[in-house]
């Protein structure tokens, strides 16, 4: 992804390896056409002058204004907070620089709240992690007009990759824990209910303040799963009568409590869920146990764990950040928690019926296509990072491309899907890109929690009677394979589409003549 930077001083080695230009200092007269996404990387030069100071940070303001009007709005503007490296004030009482920069960090969070492109990163996040000896080195600063110093190249660099994975709305889905000296102190077979470690004193009460941290993660859409070699009765006991355990069975979507080896039980959870290895993180006590996965299950994360328990909160900190924090959240994000559990509930459900299309009319589904608008794109963007099962492309995109999309005549819907156990909320999209009279199917994803009712089918007879209704006669899709999307490697050829060329790495285009309305099963009920 290529990237234009504006600065007001010499940041190119900063950004090494990057595939990006620059602006002359303090230079917003040209915007390139051709980047992905703008970078604003302005720093505050030192100055005994503070009245001249103060005047340069407020004309950022409206520099920053003005380039906004010039950049499309289908493209990011990455905003880097100011940070004063080297504080200097005359007085004690002189706060006229920090409130000046306090202000101009309130614009920008204005700005960001405002237009959906603009994307604020808090440079304070990583500034803090160092002393103004080391942020700070005067000889590069004054030979070379280096505002940061080098020395912190691959920190910043790692830094701001790590930010912009989460602007691009990239991380894991599942969190996979441990129980014993892992939620709680001690062993719950040898100390029972009520002499397991938590809560309390220390080192309960450092536990509690990691359960409590976990259970916001669910709030933000993180699916948290257990893994743990002990007697399932216990456990089960153990979340209904300590009142001191916040990490309760509700918060969980899935667990497995027994004495095979985890590796085994981390790949059921996966089935279970129907999430890729790839997008889980294990965390253990046991540095065995976590060896046995490094080793067995490579696409796993396993971070090590903290020796001590009172390290457990900036242990959880880190975990967010380097694998779970992104920009922002959806609502859909926030229901995870629920969704996957009525998941299981669907699955209980299902054993109850000899006939497959019994069950499916039990279901009372409803499935809602909607059109791309501003409650919804940034969930469609976050599907097509995530999505890699179900997903016959594997394009991704991000909010901006959207919108540009949605400027050029695309037609773009999403589905949200709910029935008698729950709200699924938004889990499939498609984006239909003009092409010369017709259509082509650019990208079609449903999630995984859906699927294995049909109604990948359904969605796409909705949307080709929709092109009926819009006198399109003909659609054209592709399959393009990757490690993870052999399941719908038919998928066109199931639907009646007609294979139109396929290549020698399995890269396959259909076309769909549209002659007539599609018939859907009565047990989906359609919204549009």
């Amino acid at each position: 992804m290529r990237s234009f930077v504006y600065r007001n001083n010499t940041v190119e080695p900063f950004f090494a390896g990057w595939d990006v230009c620059f602006s002359g200092y303090d230079d917003i007269s040209f915007v390139d056409p051709t980047t992905d996404n703008y970078i604003w990387f302005y720093q505050i030069p030192f100055k005994f002058e503070r009245e001249k100071l103060i005047e340069e940070i407020v004309a950022w303001e409206d520099k920053l204004d003005l380039l906004l009007t010039q950049i499309p709005s289908y493209k990011n503007l990455i905003v880097i907070s100011l940070v004063d490296l080297a504080p200097f004030r005359l007085t004690e009482s002189d706060w006229s620089v920090y409130n000046v920069i306090e202000r101009y960090n309130r614009h920008i969070q204005e700005l960001s709240g405002t237009y959906p492109n603009v994307k604020v990163l808090d440079f304070s996040d990583f500034t803090s992690r160092y002393s103004s000896e080391q942020l700070v080195d005067w000889r590069f600063y004054f030979i070379s007009q280096m505002g940061l110093n080098p020395k912190l190249v691959p920190a910043f660099s790692g830094w701001l990759r790590e930010k912009m994975r989460g602007v691009k709305l990239q991380r894991k889905k599942c969190l996979v824990l441990d129980l014993d000296n892992t939620l709680w102190g001690g062993v719950l077979g040898e100390d029972g209910i009520q002499g397991i470690q938590i809560g309390g004193d220390y080192p309960g009460k450092a536990f509690l303040c990691f359960q409590e941290g976990l259970v916001e993660l669910t709030k933000k859409g993180i699916i948290l799963a257990i893994c743990s070699k002990n007697n399932e009765q216990d456990v089960l006991e153990a979340w209904e009568k300590n009142p001191f355990i916040k990490l309760t069975r509700e918060y969980i979507s899935a667990y497995r409590i027994n004495w095979q080896n985890k590796a085994d039980n981390i790949r059921e959870l996966s089935q279970e869920l129907n999430i890729g290895l790839d997008s889980f993180v294990f965390v253990d006590d046991n540095p065995g146990e976590r060896e046995l996965v490094r080793q067995m299950l490579p696409m796993v994360e396993v971070p090590d764990f903290p020796r001590q328990p009172y390290m457990l909160p900036t242990f959880l900190v880190s975990l967010n950040d380097s694998y779970f924090k992104v920009y922002s959240v959806t609502d859909e994000d926030e229901k995870k928690v629920e969704q996957y559990r009525a998941n299981a509930n669907r699955v209980r459900e299902q054993s109850k019926f000899s006939d497959f299309n019994e069950y499916l009319r039990s279901l009372d589904m409803e499935l809602k296509i909607t059109s791309l608008d501003e409650f919804n794109v940034s969930r469609i963007a976050q599907m097509t990072q995530k999505t890699n099962q179900f997903n016959l492309t594997t394009h991704r995109y991000t909010e901006p491309d959207l919108r540009k999309f949605a400027s050029e005549g695309w037609l773009i819907y999403c589905l949200s899907v709910k029935d008698k156990f729950g709200d699924n909320g938004i889990t499939g999209a498609i984006l239909l890109k003009p092409q010369n009279g017709a259509y082509e199917i650019d990208t079609l994803l449903l999630s995984c929690r859906i699927l294995g009712k049909g109604i990948e089918h359904a969605f796409l007879s909705v949307i080709l009677n929709i092109l009926n209704q819009k006198g399109i006669q003909e659609v054209k899709a592709f399959y393009m394979p990757t490690e993870k999307n052999a399941q719908v490697a038919f998928f066109y050829d199931k639907a009646g589409f007609s294979l139109d060329a396929q290549d020698s790495l399995g890269n396959k285009s259909y076309l769909f003549s549209i002659k007539e309305k599609r018939i859907i099963e009565s047990y989906y009920k359609i919204k549009e």
